[in-house]
């Protein structure tokens, strides 16, 4: 039976075939787009139905992140979120908490008001906006009550005495290990994944995860996404556990979306003891894959630190109080891992805040060309947030492709003008438009929960360079409309090698679909992220926003 949706308008962000008002699809599959007028050929000859629900809104192709997070969202979606900026769920609006004084009042509220048996904790901090974090402050706050706070960046954590007691941490044992500040009760970069393992008892159990993963789906879907990418694989724990937890709730029959996940080359490394192990390993994930939650041949790398923490590695001059960023990967093991993978055909995706951090990845991709060249190669850019007019040309160069971070810059490039770099670089993060201007094949991502898995937003971000002061900056780099909506379509398929998948609306794709309520081009950047999305369609089947909408909410 062929099902023919009809709509007010249909964006196909296919350049050749730009729009229609109806898409014929069987079988999950689109077999044409065009007009009813136009469809006849297939409707003269084969059974069919009109589906008439969206007559009146826009349909586009299915928003796609690439570049999310699912388990990590899952640890912090049931944590109380006290964030700078207003963060819009639906189930929740977060209010923006801006000054120490009413983080510490929001602290307080919450240890007031939860369960006192309870362990709190919460995601949000961040030292500009809320002022110095540390465990005497969190001792004087919470007293006996276990405490964790997650800095913004997710790459810190802050734990009060009763945590440390209760988690057993002490001194003696952490003494020597290298990102552990214990006196301050802050475990950061590498020094967090101590921490982590031993708070897996919380936030890896099954109720929890259960709960995060949940809260997770229904925020994927509300924000139009029919496909997402875990980039990352690994990040908490087992690898294969981590996967197989994730697709026990994400990758069911009621899911409106698929995933495709990229492992996570050090925790590869930890279970299989080298790299040389660790590629073969890696050759075995597409054996776990199901139609809608698979592996592919990506690998996840890492050069610098967060870009929230003010940790990513930067060329002269860095930051203005003179402090050093982190190497996640110290540059020669990052280069060795990189030639494995290379060599086995891997695609590599290389997490980059600092323009340090990128100059490594440029420098290793350029010796890899030169030791074994590749077309088509993947190479990709992750996070993309400082960088120079010269390291874009290389990018271009080198054949390598951008995923990018543009929430840096809305929420960060005011701070960071005063408190970090300075203006001209603070203005010049995120440069995307400069990515169109060399024609680099670039998608937007979240990141969630580094920013709100709301494409539309990020599109809004790349377009117009808006802060949250209300600032337009550096507006050299602007992206044009029809290029940022390409970014979270069909350019961001192809950053997941999706591309002849999904991404746009042609005959012979999946029947992915965003409905939205006005048309992007008619309401232009302006009016972009106000667009509410109503419903999508995933390989046929129709999933209005308000079917996922079971989820508790918050204290």
């Amino acid at each position: 039976m062929i099902e023919v949706f009809t709509a007010k308008k249909i964006i196909t962000m296919n350049d050749a075939w730009p729009t229609g008002t109806a898409v014929a699809v069987r079988d999950g599959v689109i077999l044409e787009v065009g007009t009813i007028e136009t469809l006849q050929p297939w409707l003269s000859q084969h059974e069919h139905r009109f589906n008439d629900t969206f007559k009146d809104q826009i349909i586009m192709p299915g928003f796609i992140d690439p570049h999310l997070h699912p388990v990590m969202a899952a640890v912090l979606l049931p944590m109380q979120f006290i964030t700078a900026l207003e963060w819009k769920f639906p189930w929740e609006t977060v209010p923006a908490t801006t000054t120490p004084d009413g983080f510490k009042q929001k602290l307080q509220h919450y240890h007031e008001v939860l369960p006192s048996a309870e362990p709190f904790f919460s995601w949000g901090y961040h030292k500009h906006w809320h002022g110095e974090m540390g465990r005497p402050l969190l001792d004087e706050i919470f007293g006996d009550r276990p405490a964790v706070i997650w800095q913004r960046s997710f790459h810190e954590v802050y734990l009060n005495t009763a945590m440390l007691n209760l988690l057993g941490i002490e001194e003696d044992k952490v003494r020597d290990r290298h990102q552990i500040d214990y006196n301050n009760g802050h475990f950061y970069e590498n020094g967090l994944s101590y921490a982590i393992g031993k708070l897996n008892a919380f936030i890896m159990s099954p109720e929890w995860i259960n709960h995060g993963l949940t809260r997770l789906k229904q925020l994927a879907h509300f924000g139009g996404h029919t496909t997402l990418g875990d980039m990352a694989v690994g990040l908490f724990d087992d690898l294969i556990k981590e996967w197989e937890t994730g697709r026990a709730i994400m990758g069911g029959s009621d899911a409106p979306f698929r995933v495709l996940g990229v492992a996570h080359i050090n925790r590869i490394r930890a279970e299989q003891g080298d790299h040389i192990k660790g590629v073969a390993f890696a050759k075995t994930l597409p054996e776990l894959n199901t139609a809608n939650y698979r592996f592919t041949n990506k690998i996840k790398m890492f050069t610098d630190g967060a870009f929230f923490s003010q940790l990513a590695m930067l060329q002269a001059p860095g930051y203005i109080d003179d402090h050093l960023g982190e190497w996640l990967m110290v540059p020669e093991d990052f280069e060795a891992a990189a030639r494995v993978y290379w060599n086995e055909g891997f695609e590599i995706h290389v997490h980059c805040t600092g323009d340090l951090g990128l100059e490594l990845a440029l420098d290793t991709l350029e010796k890899l060309q030169w030791e074994r060249p590749r077309f088509n190669h993947g190479f990709t850019i992750e996070h993309f947030g400082f960088s120079t007019p010269e390291q874009v040309q290389r990018i271009k160069t080198l054949g390598a492709n951008v995923s990018a971070n543009v929430y840096y810059l809305h929420e960060l490039s005011a701070a960071y003008s005063n408190v970090g770099i300075g203006i001209e670089r603070a203005h010049q993060m995120a440069r995307v438009g400069a990515c169109e201007q060399a024609d680099i094949l670039t998608a937007f991502h979240s990141d969630f929960p580094m920013a709100p898995a709301m494409p539309l937003h990020s599109a809004w971000v790349a377009i117009t360079r808006e802060n949250c002061d209300g600032d337009v900056v550096a507006p050299e780099l602007c992206m044009s409309l029809d290029r940022a909506l390409r970014s979270i379509t069909i350019d961001a398929a192809a950053i997941l090698g999706l591309q002849n998948e999904t991404g746009s609306i042609r005959a012979g794709k999946k029947a992915d679909f965003a409905v939205l309520d006005k048309d992007p081009y008619e309401v232009g950047a302006g009016g972009l992220r106000d667009i509410t999305i109503l419903a999508t369609v995933f390989e046929g089947r129709v999933f209005p926003i308000s079917a996922l909408d079971n989820v508790q909410t918050n204290v």
